[in-house]
C-alpha cells in the first residue's frame, strides 16, 4: 500500500494485487494491534537493530529514514506517539487508524486494488511482463513481489513471494521463524505459566561456544511451552544455526544489585522473619509463582528456619537469582513467528532500487526479503524504506 501511494504520487498508473477479502490485513495485528510503524530514532541505530543484510539497507534508509515514515503518516493526518525504546505508535492506539489512512490515499489517488489472488508471474526474454492471477492476467512495465514472508498465514502470508522468486531464478535462504517465542525444557516454565517479569536481564547463551550471543533488559514472560515477550523474541534472532541443547536463556532477576547486595537484601528480609520456613521468606523478593521454583534450584530444603540458613546456602540462592537458566529446545513454530528470517538473496537484489539484478522488471520489497530486524519498528521500517527506494527508480526511470 505504502509502495503504490508513492509510485501514485510520482505519476506512475498503479495496480495493487490483494488476494486477502481487505487490504492491510498483517498490519492489522502488527504492535498487538497499535502498529508499531517505526523507531524514532536515527538511521545508524536502525542498521545496528538488524542483525543480518544491514548493510544492504544502507541506501535505502538514507533515503528515507524513520523521521521520513512519521512525517508521511503525519501528514495523512495520523498522529503518532513515541513510547519506550523509541516506538511510534499512532494516538489512537489503533492498527486501523494507520491502515485506514493508506486506504484513503490509495483511493484519492486513484491507485487501483484488485482482490485477486497471484497464482504466477509469467517471463519473457529475461523480463516479468505479466501478474497471472486466478480471476485475469495483468500486463505491466513493473512487477513489484510485497508478499511478506511465512509468518502469521492467516493474514495472507503463505510464503507465495517465495516461490515467484525462485520461478524468476532467484536464491531463497532458509526460511525460518524469527521474533519467535521459544520452547524450554523441563516443566518449570509451565509452573510459572502467565507470570511477566520486567526489568529483567536476559542473556542467549551458545553452550557450545561459551558465548554470550544477547543480553538486554526488559520483559519477558513464562508460557505453558517456555519463554515469549520482547526479550525473548530479540533473543530468538541471534539464533543462527539451531540445535537443540546448543542454546540457554540466563535470567539475571535482580540486574540492579550485585551479588554482594543481592545478598545483603536477603538477609534484611530473613532478620525480619526469623522464625518462619525458608519456603515462605521470599514473597517480598519474588512473585509467588516463582517461589517453588527458586526454592527447589537453591538445593534449600523448604522447612529450613531462616534463621539457620547458611551462608554458603545464602550464596547458592543468590546464584540461582542472578543465573536462572533455562534450556532451549526449540523455537516455536513460524505461524506464531512475527517475522520470517531468510528471504529472497539480497545478493541478486540492487540495494539502490530493489530490482533484481537476473529479470528485468522485477522487484522484491519488504519481508519477502532476506532482512530482517529486532523488535520495536525497525521491520515495519525496512518494508517502508525498501517500498520508498523501489518506487522512486521506478518513478525516475518512466521520466
Amino acid at each position: 500500500m505504502f509502495c503504490a501511494v508513492c509510485l501514485a504520487r510520482g505519476g506512475v498508473e498503479c495496480t495493487l494485487l490483494e488476494k486477502n477479502d481487505k487490504v492491510g490485513k498483517k498490519l492489522m495485528i502488527t504492535g498487538k494491534g497499535r502498529c508499531n510503524v517505526t523507531n524514532n530514532c536515527d538511521t545508524d541505530t536502525v542498521m545496528k537493530n538488524i542483525p543480518r543484510n544491514g548493510r544492504f539497507m544502507y541506501s535505502a534508509l538514507s533515503g528515507f529514514a524513520p523521521s521520513d515514515t512519521m512525517s508521511f503518516f503525519e501528514g495523512l493526518g495520523v498522529g503518532l506517539k513515541t513510547e519506550r525504546g523509541g516506538r511510534v505508535f499512532p494516538v489512537s492506539d489503533s492498527a486501523l487508524t494507520v491502515v485506514k489512512a493508506l486506504e484513503k490515499e490509495m483511493k484519492r489517488l486513484g491507485v487501483r486494488v484488485c482482490r485477486e489472488e497471484v497464482k504466477s508471474i509469467t517471463f519473457l526474454n529475461g523480463a516479468a511482463v505479466s501478474a497471472v492471477t486466478d480471476k485475469d492476467t495483468h500486463f505491466a512495465d513493473h512487477i513489484i513481489v510485497a508478499t511478506g514472508g511465512r509468518s502469521y498465514p492467516a493474514t495472507g502470508s503463505t510464503g507465495d513471494g517465495y516461490r515467484f522468486a525462485k520461478e524468476a531464478g532467484h536464491t531463497v535462504t532458509e526460511i525460518t521463524p524469527a521474533l519467535v517465542p521459544l520452547i524450554t525444557s523441563g516443566k518449570e516454565a509451565a509452573e510459572m505459566m502467565g507470570l511477566s517479569l520486567k526489568n529483567v536481564t536476559l542473556s542467549l547463551v551458545d553452550k557450545k561456544t561459551g558465548k554470550t550471543l544477547y543480553r538486554e533488559l526488559g520483559e519477558m514472560l513464562f508460557t505453558h511451552f517456555g519463554i515469549s515477550g520482547p526479550l525473548t523474541l530479540s533473543a530468538s534472532s541471534h539464533m543462527d544455526k539451531f540445535e537443540k541443547g546448543r542454546y540457554a536463556a540466563d535470567i539475571d532477576l535482580k540486574p540492579a544489585l550485585s551479588h554482594e547486595q543481592l545478598d545483603l537484601r536477603i538477609l534484611r528480609d530473613f532478620s525480619q522473619e526469623k522464625n518462619r520456613d525458608f519456603a515462605n521468606s521470599l514473597g517480598r523478593l519474588l512473585p509467588a509463582s516463582m517461589i517453588p521454583v527458586i526454592v527447589r534450584r537453591s538445593g534449600i530444603p523448604p522447612e529450613t528456619k531462616v534463621n539457620s540458613v547458611t551462608k554458603e546456602q545464602r550464596r547458592r540462592l543468590v546464584d540461582t537469582l542472578k543465573r536462572f537458566r533455562l534450556d532451549i529446545d526449540s523455537f516455536r513454530p513460524v505461524d506464531e513467528a512475527i517475522i520470517t528470517r531468510g528471504g529472497v538473496s539480497v545478493r541478486e537484489i540492487d540495494p539502490k532500487s530493489m530490482r533484481s539484478k537476473l529479470v528485468d522488471g522485477l522487484y522484491f520489497i519488504g519481508e519477502v526479503l532476506d532482512v530482517d530486524a529486532y523488535t520495536g519498528g525497525f521491520n515495519l521500517q525496512i518494508a517502508f524504506s525498501t517500498a520508498h527506494a523501489c518506487a522512486e527508480s521506478i518513478i525516475n526511470n518512466d521520466k
